[in-house]
């Protein structure tokens, strides 16, 4: 509730209507005064955001130990005591996707040390180095220079006079990292892979050639497997939110299709897929923000227990599902278990399709 003063005037500024109290009996506006203290302003917020009124906390309490029973509660009227699934799911995915923006999930490390610590040469008198010719004779005693060697001696033409030996280094190991088995389907090249599809065509072509010339594309500018890899681990977990957004009324869907149609309305269902997403984004949240302690602390003891709490959360999911099932649709036990589980299933399949469509979208979009 909020604490603005009260307006001694008794009508209400938004319809006029007479009030006697706090709240305006017609339209329900609290009648307080228009300006107030600067603090009020996050004050309200907090209030409105959070509800500290106990239906906030109440809300979060419940949806994390009792599966079901904000279902229940919703569905048989009781709307008032606890958040509203839309606003909850909202409020969830906001802090979600917050937090995945604030903090990278994945970083990659580098080995390279910092240009303070280094020992700054000349680029001619490196060039001089018998390692260094021993690599440039390697590559000019081909008759023909492939594409992965252009690109070695385009980048060592880039260097500066002033580069160090550390990045003159890391600059000709990369024909080794290039010519290493980082491939797509066994095709180091996109002449390569063209002349394969042209001789042995798939009806997956259509599907498959985009993927692969992207692919060949970052393979050129120099992006290393594991770079490639970190990337694609990244734009997956991101992608979880929006996944999860998209499947809403799908999973919905499936839910209606497997109950009676008489005892169950699609909107029931979907009123049970919001507040298990719900659950779902807030368990992937925890999850996330332990994985994220867990690199930051280096003690054999906390990683174990942390790891743990990360394995309890991952199985907790599952067993939510089928708990929440069986409270909400009042199944017998064997019935509700093969339900969930059938369900389960295909879900997750669908799901993971979906997931793998965003990432792909995802990699298409890499520059």
């Amino acid at each position: 509730m909020s604490h603005g003063k009260i307006r001694e005037d008794k009508n209400c500024l938004n319809c006029g209507y007479h009030v006697e109290e706090r709240f305006c009996p017609h339209c329900g506006q609290e009648n307080i005064e228009s300006r107030q203290p600067f603090h009020f302003l996050f004050t309200h917020f907090i209030e409105d955001f959070t509800h500290y009124d106990g239906q906030f906390w109440g809300t979060l309490k419940n949806l994390l130990i009792s599966p079901g029973k904000l279902t229940n509660v919703y569905l048989e009227g009781k709307r008032q005591k606890f958040v509203p699934p839309v606003k909850l799911y909202i409020f969830v995915s906001f802090v979600t996707f917050f937090m995945f923006a604030l903090f990278p999930i994945v970083k990659i490390s580098s080995d390279k040390p910092n240009n303070k610590d280094l020992l700054t040469i000349s680029f001619t008198d490196e060039m001089k180095s018998p390692e260094t010719q021993k690599v440039f004779d390697s590559i000019k005693a081909q008759k023909n220079l492939t594409r992965e060697d252009s690109i070695v001696l385009k980048n060592l033409s880039a260097l500066s006079d002033t580069t160090s030996a550390k990045d003159i280094q890391e600059t000709l190991d990369m024909n080794k990292a290039i010519r290493s088995n980082y491939s797509f389907e066994g095709y180091k090249t996109r002449k390569s892979y063209d002349s394969a599809m042209a001789k042995n065509p798939s009806i997956f072509s259509f599907i498959k050639k985009p993927i692969a010339y992207k692919f060949f594309e970052l393979k050129e500018k120099g992006v290393t497997g594991k770079e490639f890899i970190a990337n694609m681990l990244e734009k997956s977990y991101h992608n979880l939110p929006k996944a999860l957004f998209l499947y809403l009324p799908m999973f919905a869907f499936f839910l209606w299709i497997f109950h009676s149609k008489k005892k169950w309305w699609y909107f029931d269902h979907g009123i049970f897929t919001l507040h298990y997403f719900s659950f779902l984004l807030l368990t992937i949240l925890f999850i996330f923000l332990l994985s994220k302690l867990k690199g930051l602390i280096d003690f054999w003891l906390i990683d174990t227990i942390l790891f743990l709490t990360v394995l309890f959360l991952s199985l907790y999911i599952i067993a939510y599902f089928f708990i929440a099932h069986k409270r909400v649709y009042r199944a017998h036990g064997l019935v509700s278990f093969i339900v969930g589980m059938v369900l389960f299933t295909i879900n997750f399949i669908a799901f993971m399709f979906l997931l793998l469509g965003l990432a792909l979208i995802s990699f298409m979009m890499i520059h």
